[in-house]
């Protein structure tokens, strides 16, 4: 087993420690009678998406652009090695591992895009039909798009967005190291669709957003930017960019939660625990398809501009009138689509003020981001409609307000009795 592996393993991990992070932070945002049902939109996802993508999803994410059989190209082939079953056998025989380890690596962030998703319809949502949901997302929405992404063979990426440059007769190729398009724009384009699918929450209003336990926010926003470090790394295992990702994911976060209480502190006249763990996820996800091929210095910014206007994005659901409960578009989609833009700017030698000199880098980033949200949006609204019209997705108002954890999973989070 090489160096490369071994770290690639390690990184699988820290990011599938993201994904209970996750639950905690969102746990910790909704009401005291929903914390449960909150966690288990998380842990649900990581049962499923964890099989389905073991099973089909990584054969789905490896794209062959080598035919004239466009479908491959899109959609990967789900039954080239159904279940893994070769990679097994090889690694049984004393192969190094490769492939398994890419599988396991690739499977914590099928898991936590879908998680992400759930911010979305806190305190309202049905859990076996958002089961249904993301089993249905993960294949149809994310594990295309993985392979849009991150795919690739020995001469180089094979999914339409890594290889968007050359199809342009560009001399740049897209940039998105470790899932600004794949996993955050996609779980914030798809966010958008389930809100407006399931509708508002009964008394939704500013006052509706207190966060019932401030503490395990804090916990997942920790967890989260701890499994972060392996989420942007591991890919860059045996790489001495490493030290660069490391750096940059240091600073981008810690610069979004400046930014973020800044902004705050003007709109409010506080800064607030809340904010600040809101501002380093605003910085995390800028940083995520950008973390090789920055500056530190031009990270410190993204994590300013991340945080300032993230902090802005997230009332503007009071504006328009969607129930994003969690602020999975106010964060996620915005940074995403912020960290996915700035590089057409900033990118080492290839951004406009960096070495670039012309608009290249943005326009494939701008072609890149636009493409996945709104392909994500399209059929994640088909999904939410088409299940919400037949089984129904979210619970009755009186449920909702009686308390969706004794409802639906017949518990609650504190029991002091």
């Amino acid at each position: 087993m090489t160096p490369g592996t071994i770290w690639l393993l390690i990184s699988a991990a820290l990011v599938l420690f993201m994904t209970p992070g996750l639950a905690f932070f969102y746990g910790g945002l909704v009401k005291a009678k929903s914390v449960v049902s909150m966690m288990m939109l998380s842990f649900g996802a990581i049962g499923l998406v964890a099989v389905l993508w073991v099973l089909f999803g990584a054969n789905m994410a490896t794209l062959d652009n080598s035919g004239d059989d466009w479908i491959k190209q899109v959609l990967g082939n789900p039954f080239s090695d159904f279940g893994q079953w070769d990679a097994a056998k090889d690694s049984f025989a004393g192969g190094d591992g490769g492939v398994l380890a890419s599988v396991a690596y690739g499977s914590t962030f099928a898991i936590i895009t879908v998680a992400l998703i759930s911010g979305a319809i806190a305190d309202r949502a049905r859990f076996f039909p958002w089961m249904l949901f993301a089993g249905l997302f993960a294949t149809l929405v994310y594990f295309p798009v993985a392979g849009w992404v991150f795919a690739f063979n020995d001469d180089g990426m094979t999914g339409w967005v890594g290889n968007l440059g050359d199809n342009l007769g560009i001399d740049a190729s897209t940039i998105d190291f470790a899932g600004g398009t794949a996993v955050h724009i996609n779980a914030g384009a798809a966010a958008l669709a389930l809100a407006l699918v399931l509708g508002q929450r009964v008394g939704f209003s500013k006052d509706l957003q207190k966060p019932h336990n401030v503490p395990l926010v804090l916990i997942g926003a920790a967890i989260l930017w701890f499994g972060w470090f392996g989420f942007n790394t591991g890919a860059a295992a045996g790489d001495g960019s490493a030290t660069l990702i490391f750096v940059n994911t240091i600073v981008c976060p810690a610069a979004g939660i400046l930014g973020w209480i800044i902004v705050e502190h003007f709109k409010n006249g506080k800064a607030t625990s809340v904010g600040a763990a809101s501002g380093a996820v605003a910085g995390l996800v800028a940083i995520t398809p950008s973390c090789v091929a920055l500056q530190p210095i031009w990270a410190i910014a993204l994590g300013l501009l991340a945080g300032g206007v993230c902090a802005i994005a997230v009332d503007l659901k009071f504006k328009f009138g969607y129930d994003d409960s969690l602020d999975v578009v106010g964060i996620h989609l915005v940074a995403g689509v912020i960290g996915t833009l700035y590089l057409g700017f900033f990118a080492i030698d290839t951004g406009l003020f960096t070495g670039g000199g012309n608009f290249d880098q943005l326009i494939l980033q701008a072609i890149s981001a636009l493409g996945v949200a709104v392909y994500s949006f399209v059929v994640s609204y088909g999904i939410a409609t088409v299940i919400d019209r037949t089984i129904g997705f979210r619970i009755h108002q009186d449920e909702e307000a009686a308390g969706i954890d004794s409802v639906l999973h017949g518990e609650e989070g504190y029991a002091l009795v």
